[in-house]
């Protein structure tokens, strides 16, 4: 039995935490931190050119999902009570200028226009802007001299953010981490007349090992060097705020964190020092872990699923992209 040796001297009675936990309804009548369905982002990969959905083995239970597949696919995950979606597109057509990123018939575009028209608002639509799977180089950007050229980078970001609000994003969300990427998606959608289309900010994005699986899922890999010139170091604290404030300033309107879990600390100092909106990003690293060692049987795949999302949940996080998006829907909904 645990005492506080300070007060028993002084009429105080003993004190027993244990009281608030003694019973299931006891527990959740005192819950702090809730996990809802409705913070839940679920991505979706489409993929030009295929007929069947396409299964991953580094993201058990992944797909890449054709187009003819969608609208079928959105009905899953809105049938569960999710409310948005991360869309990212896979191509059928490379070039070293992302061309097919901003493709007005380009598979994202496609995508956005069909489920906007199938279900109108009922769910939100975030669009991922980036060049690594449109680039035959697999990097962020466009190149120059072997390196990526920030300024020429963002004049392409521009030109994807806008052709997405064109069918209907809600959000577009510029991943590729190039200085002034928020202002310059920001400036072309007002002057493009998309002002109600928001930005999603991956405004801290690391330059994590944990990327391996998504890069296998979405064929984007890197053909040479890495991507440590533009993605943060996992090292850095104080620059992971700069990076948000500067996307603050730029007119951000959601913040990112990616990943999440290696990263609660940033999530809670962002949720701390902001009053924007933290979105963070559990990615595909975190999931292929889980799913490994369940596989194992070595943990409970649901219990430790639970365990990560309410972390990321009580650091401050005010929604969560996951891959487990699905499975902890029927999770909670069974609740």
């Amino acid at each position: 039995m645990k005492t506080n040796s300070n007060f028993r001297n002084v009429g105080f009675p003993t004190v027993r935490l244990r009281r608030l936990r003694r019973s299931p309804a006891i527990r959740d009548i005192l819950q702090e931190t809730r996990l809802s369905v409705k913070d839940l982002i679920c991505p979706v990969f489409v993929k030009e050119g295929i007929e069947k959905p396409q299964t991953v083995e580094s993201m058990p239970a992944i797909e890449r999902i054709p187009i003819s597949k969608l609208i079928k696919n959105i009905e899953a995950i809105t049938d569960l009570g999710i409310r948005a979606i991360l869309l990212f597109g896979i191509p059928s057509h490379k070039d070293d200028n992302a061309t097919s990123a901003y493709d007005d018939q380009g598979i994202v575009q496609q995508s956005t226009d069909i489920i906007r028209k199938h279900f109108g608002d009922n769910i939100a639509i975030l669009t991922d802007v980036c060049l690594c799977q449109y680039s035959s180089h697999g990097h962020c950007g466009i190149l120059k001299n072997q390196t990526v050229d920030n300024d020429n980078t963002i004049i392409t970001l521009r030109k994807v953010a806008i052709s997405h609000a064109r069918v209907g994003a809600d959000f577009v969300a510029p991943s590729a981490m190039m200085d002034g990427q928020v202002k310059a998606i920001r400036e072309g959608l007002d002057n493009a007349g998309y002002s109600d289309t928001g930005i999603i900010g991956y405004s801290a994005k690391h330059a994590s090992p944990l990327y391996a699986p998504f890069r296998d899922v979405a064929h984007s890999m890197p053909n040479f060097g890495d991507r440590r010139s533009y993605q943060m170091p996992t090292s850095n604290a104080r620059e992971a705020i700069r990076e948000i404030e500067f996307d603050i300033n730029e007119g951000v309107d959601i913040i990112m964190i990616k990943p999440a879990i290696p990263y609660l600390d940033l999530i809670y100092q962002a949720k701390t020092t902001t009053t924007l909106p933290v979105c963070a990003y559990s990615v595909s690293g975190e999931y292929a872990l889980i799913k490994a060692a369940a596989d194992e049987g070595w943990i409970d795949e649901n219990a430790v699923m639970s365990e990560f999302m309410i972390s990321i949940k009580r650091a401050g996080a005010d929604m969560i992209i996951t891959y487990y998006a699905m499975q902890m829907a029927k999770l909670l909904n069974e609740c």
